[in-house]
């Protein structure tokens, strides 16, 4: 799947952005850690301190989440999971706030600065939950959500407390995936508009991936996959049309609405009703 999608707003974060904070705060998807990041964040962000949630973690296979915690950590990268659409996980960040710019705060009381408020970017790339996030953190509805990649337009600061404050700023994405594998992952999780993608493909792809790493999980919620014959050797798309008859995803004459189907096995995922997974641990990287 070639996906080329680049609107105009999401530039990159700018240097002279970069040069107003003491901290970069990056969200990422806790399914797909290293997919759902810009590449261009670790060489933007050199010399600042660094925190990165891993949002969706609800989502996400704990375990394998737990793997990506260690694997920032060892990068000195302060990590921290959540589910930024709940509000107790202020003190969480404030704590690892505290730890990702410890340097910075002893520095400024040698210098008799006492407690300025650390000052940080929010970046990360569309439909990750920036906004959710920040409006959680605030507790109040700081900066605009929705469902659909791109809603942030511009920057803004916005005050946490005495001690944090967030320079928001709009989805930072690449404008083409060289690798197919990192489009098809953020794909799945949503990062992508549906509207430029083949929503058959990613729900096999899923199917595929399920079969393979969480079988339990996926047969639970779709029934065994089929055992191919010699006129039908595809197990992923008989899978597909038993589950089209399961859901009622049927074209007229009981042909299947792989349109269909695809589309709720999708949100299926998205949604977590298949269960946790996770599309990416770090002994795959």
């Amino acid at each position: 799947m070639q996906i080329q999608w680049y609107p105009g707003h999401m530039t990159k974060a700018r240097q002279e952005d970069l040069k107003l904070v003491d901290l970069v705060m990056e969200l990422t998807d806790a399914r797909a850690p290293l997919a759902g990041r810009n590449p261009d964040i670790d060489k933007l962000a050199a010399g600042k301190a660094r925190m990165i949630f891993l949002n969706k973690a609800d989502l996400a296979d704990d375990q394998a989440t737990l793997a990506w915690m260690d694997y920032f950590r060892k990068k000195g990268i302060t990590p921290i999971r959540l589910d930024a659409r709940k509000t107790n996980f202020k003190k969480a960040v404030v704590d690892g706030v505290k730890i990702a710019c410890q340097e910075n705060i002893e520095r400024d009381r040698r210098k008799g600065i006492l407690n300025r408020p650390i000052r940080a970017m929010v970046v990360g790339i569309p439909n990750v939950g920036k906004s959710t996030f920040i409006n959680s953190l605030a507790g109040k509805t700081a900066a605009k959500t929705g469902n659909k990649p791109g809603v942030t337009r511009g920057n803004q600061w916005i005050k946490i407390d005495k001690q944090l404050e967030l320079l928001d700023t709009p989805g930072i994405l690449w404008p083409k995936f060289d690798d197919e594998a990192i489009g098809m992952k953020l794909a799945c999780v949503g990062s992508i508009s549906d509207e430029v993608l083949n929503m058959q493909e990613i729900a096999y792809h899923l199917l595929s991936y399920g079969k393979a790493n969480y079988n339990q999980l996926f047969e639970a919620r779709y029934g065994a996959v089929p055992q191919p014959d010699d006129e039908r050797d595809n197990e992923i798309v008989l899978w597909m049309e038993n589950i089209a008859r399961q859901r009622g995803c049927l074209k007229r004459g009981a042909e299947t609405d792989f349109d269909k189907v695809s589309a709720q096995i999708t949100d299926d995922f998205r949604s977590g009703r298949i269960g946790k997974v996770s599309l990416e641990v770090p002994k795959q990287i």
